[in-house]
Order: C-alpha cells, then structure tokens, then sequence
C-alpha cells in the first residue's frame, strides 16, 4: 500500500453511528462521533476543530451529479449564514472515483474553485462516513446537534423541496437549523432524497 492510501487510512477517525432499533425511523436514537477528512485544499478538517460549533449541516455531494450540481450558491448562502451562529456546512464526497473519474480529488479542487465554495468539501475515499450515515443519493443532508457533549442527528432528508427554484423552494435544513437554534424540536425531521446514486464498495 502506497504512503498516499495510508495516509488517507490513518486521517479518517473511525465515524460509528449506534443505532437502537431498526434504520433511522427514531433520530434520536442515532449518535455519532467525531470524524477527520482531507479537504479540497490540501488540509484535514476535522468536526472537533470548531470548539464553539453548536451543529453541523452535513451535505453528502459529488462532481458529476446534476441534480447536485444546482445546489452549491445555496450551499454557500446556508454556511454563510449560519457558520455566524456557530452552525457550519460541511460537504463531502463518498462517490466511488474508482467508478467515476469525474469523482477524483483533483475534480473535487477544481469544482471548489470554480464554484467559489466557501466551505469545507471533503473527500470519504474509503466511503466510511457516507456508509455510516447511511447516505443515499447526492445531495443527501444532515443536520447534527451537540447535546451532552454528543452529536445527534436532528434531521435527515434534503436540503429543500426545489431544485430548479430555489426562490419557490421550502427551506428543511434551515427550518430545522432555525428550530434548533429556537430550542424547538425539528418540527420535519425527515425527508426522502433523490439525485445520483452513492455507489458503495462491497
């Protein structure tokens, strides 16, 4: 094994999601811990790096998927706003680039750049994040929530309910994020997601 592989190997934090039950029917059942990935810019990112993070808003995106494609200046207008209310976006990418070339992390730099992404994009090369969330399709969404000193999942789904417009659009990551915030419970916790596959390695 090559010192790059390792590399990556030894960069990721074993991600485990306890799950009492069956699949993701009870949130607050699923908790998750800290994990570390490599970031378009060359640098490790990890979740316990913001120590004044109150959540996260997790993205699971890709290159080469036009669905996920549409997405990325409100992407930048959710981390914008509420990275300031101690709420960054993070986005990662758990394709299979021995699949998709357009997946590599070469593409993932080039698409940070060219898009003007003012967030974390991540590369889950092993695809242990994206299997441990259970992530389906890109984009897939996640907003996570620290209780006990514990991330819990709070909602699941996608990032709103209209690609094509996001002027028409409902907002579910940041309803759910402005619940939070209030101290409300996500009054929609769980939305189905669409778009590209997320092919998973046996």
């Amino acid at each position: 094994m090559g010192s790059n592989n390792r590399n990556v190997i030894t960069a990721i934090t074993l991600f485990i999601l306890a799950i009492s039950g069956s699949g993701f029917k009870s949130l607050s059942t699923v908790s998750i811990v800290d994990f570390s990935l490599r970031n378009a810019d060359g640098k490790m990112f990890s979740t316990t790096d913001n120590k004044e993070a109150k959540g996260y808003i997790i993205v699971f995106t890709c290159n080469h998927c036009p669905f996920a494609r549409l997405y990325s200046k409100r992407l930048n207008d959710l981390h914008r706003k509420y990275s300031a209310l101690h709420v960054p976006l993070i986005a990662i990418n758990s394709m299979d680039s021995l699949i998709y070339r357009e997946e590599s992390f070469e593409n993932m730099r080039t698409k940070a750049i060219s898009d003007s992404l003012h967030f974390p994009y991540l590369q889950d090369p092993l695809q242990i994040v994206g299997k441990m969330f259970g992530a389906l399709h890109t984009p897939s969404a996640y907003v996570i929530w620290k209780e006990n000193n514990v991330w819990k999942i709070k909602y699941q789904g996608c990032i709103d309910d209209n690609g094509e417009n996001p002027m028409l659009a409902k907002p579910y990551i940041a309803d759910a994020v402005d619940d939070l915030l209030s101290g409300k419970k996500v009054h929609l916790a769980e939305t189905p997601t669409f778009g590209c596959r997320i092919i998973y390695r046996k």
